[in-house]
């Protein structure tokens, strides 16, 4: 059995050889095949002066070399750090310099972009380059090296030891105010997850799993997880247009696919005549509004539809069975496999049946906290009175999110309990969008806020004041500084200053009403 998370990998290799593992772009790679290549680039970055939990991050659309760059890093005692490909250079220095990281694996392409931003990184001292390495301009303190070569030279070489509570990823999440922050994940927290969601889904090596959401995100590398924790297939899809995705549901024969409300409403209105072996579809990241579930089953009438809740802080929480879809369809379900959800007032008491509290998550997938932040870290994940006699509290994680029970046990969302904006399934943090429009010059206050959207969920709104009142150019300063998830789908200029709570700070709840009443 896997303790370690790329163990799933050689355990297949080993079990099941001939197995497709990998699909990208039409070309597939069975499971000793990408055992090897794993193995490969573990040896790789040993060579490279990887240490025992040190980090490797990847900066790359979804194909084979990241998937292999990351398990590598894994099977060499190392952490890898997925970066969202769509970042600005700007937000991945900033990822590359708050967690250390020490090689960096992305393309040529991605290398240009990153050129002017990489002084920021002081540890950094090696680059993987995927694609020609001819007339890259050196960088000063780091070395450039060919993937191909680093992968065919480096000799074998004994991995770091690692245990399963060892530091396996760090995934990074924006936070309510500030920079976005990492959420260390161990071993056993992937493994464990990716145990509990095949065993809900059940999952066996026959399915192939489309793999259309980042890496960067939980719900994405977990695709890859489940997958790999039963020996089944991954498929990559970079898709530019929904039928894309439509299209790679037929010609890949996927029997999974995943998505946030965002994707599926605008998936529920296309045809899905050629879907004959999708199994099951789930979605998390947000509501899926009831109309869209019509939608899909009408759609997909022989296609279980699992509703999850998850947080990056614990990968995965609750999950509604198919079969309660009727009977409770706005309800998030119950804790999944090796996982309890509780709901408790702020005193840490539990909540009575129907009475709202906060959802905290207990058992082996509570992650190890945010890299580098005591502070935030206290603030989210709590100790829980010991129970059952036992000497030592456990550590659990505070969501953020106010649920209800029914008496049932099944949990219903309320809302969060923080200023974040869940849009197109992203949490995105007012502070970084207002960062950048402060950093344009244009605006002496602002503020970011989520509204209602019938497609992303919440859609965002910047209010700001300003001399000029010119919305077109502080849109332009975000459009140069942010992804494009994260850009304000309305600006509003305003020349008095912004309302204040109590606290003297800036009322984004009031300045959201104030908007909404107006749409």
């Amino acid at each position: 059995m896997a303790q370690l998370i790329h163990e799933f990998i050689l355990s297949s290799a080993r079990e099941m050889p001939e197995r497709q593992a990998l699909s990208y772009q039409g070309v597939g790679l069975n499971y000793a095949a990408l055992a090897h290549m794993v193995r490969q680039a573990a040896d790789a970055w040993l060579n490279h002066g990887l240490g025992r939990g040190e980090r490797l991050a990847v900066f790359l659309e979804k194909r084979e070399e990241a998937v292999v760059a990351m398990f590598g890093a894994s099977a060499a005692g190392g952490v890898f750090v997925p970066v969202n490909p769509v970042l600005k250079p700007e937000q991945v220095a900033y990822i590359l310099a708050d967690c250390n990281v020490r090689i960096l694996v992305t393309s040529r392409e991605r290398l240009n972009q990153l050129a002017e931003v990489l002084a920021a990184c002081p540890d950094l001292r090696t680059i993987i380059v995927i694609g020609s390495m001819e007339g890259l301009a050196p960088l000063e303190g780091v070395q450039l090296h060919s993937w191909r070569e680093s992968m065919a030279t480096a000799p074998a070489r004994a991995a770091h030891a690692c245990i399963d509570t060892d530091m396996a990823a760090i995934l990074y999440t924006s936070g309510s105010t500030g920079k976005p922050k990492g959420v260390i994940l161990s071993h056993r927290n992937l493994v464990a997850g990716a145990n509990s969601v095949s065993s809900y889904l059940a999952n066996t090596p026959e399915d192939r799993i489309l793999c259309v959401l980042p890496l960067s995100f939980d719900y994405g590398l977990s695709q890859l997880t489940t997958a790999f924790a039963v020996g089944a297939c991954a498929v990559l899809l970079n898709h530019l247009l929904l039928r894309d995705v439509l299209d790679a549901v037929d010609r890949e024969r996927i029997t999974g696919l995943a998505g946030v409300p965002p994707l599926w409403i605008q998936l529920a209105d296309l045809s899905w005549n050629h879907a004959r072996r999708l199994r099951y579809i789930t979605n998390s990241g947000g509501v899926m509004p009831r109309h869209t579930i019509k939608a899909l089953r009408r759609a997909l009438p022989h296609v279980q539809i699992y509703l999850m809740y998850g947080l990056t802080e614990a990968f995965r929480s609750t999950y509604l069975a198919p079969e309660q879809l009727d009977i409770r369809p706005d309800s998030i379900g119950k804790a999944i496999p090796n996982a309890e959800i509780l709901v408790l007032r702020p005193d840490g008491s539990s909540c009575a049946p129907n009475e709202p509290g906060e959802l905290v998550h207990r058992g082996a997938l509570v992650s190890m906290g945010y890299w580098n932040d005591v502070a935030r870290t206290a603030e989210r994940f709590r100790h829980l009175p010991p129970r059952d006699g036992l000497p030592l509290a456990e550590l659990a994680v505070w969501s953020g999110d106010t649920v209800r029970a029914d008496d049932e046990g099944y949990l219903y969302f309320i809302g969060r309990s923080d200023d974040m904006i869940k849009t197109s399934g992203y949490r995105v943090s007012p502070a970084e969008v207002e960062e950048v429009a402060y950093a344009s010059g244009l605006v002496t206050e602002v503020a970011a806020f989520g509204v209602p959207h019938p497609l992303l969920g919440q859609s965002i709104v910047l209010v700001a004041v300003g001399d000029a009142l010119d919305g077109d150019a502080v849109l332009a300063a975000c459009k140069r500084g942010l992804p494009a998830y994260m850009l304000p789908a309305r600006i509003e200029m305003r020349n008095r200053p912004l309302p204040r709570n109590p606290n003297g700070k800036i009322d984004r709840k009031l300045l959201a009403q104030e908007l909404e009443v107006r749409v």
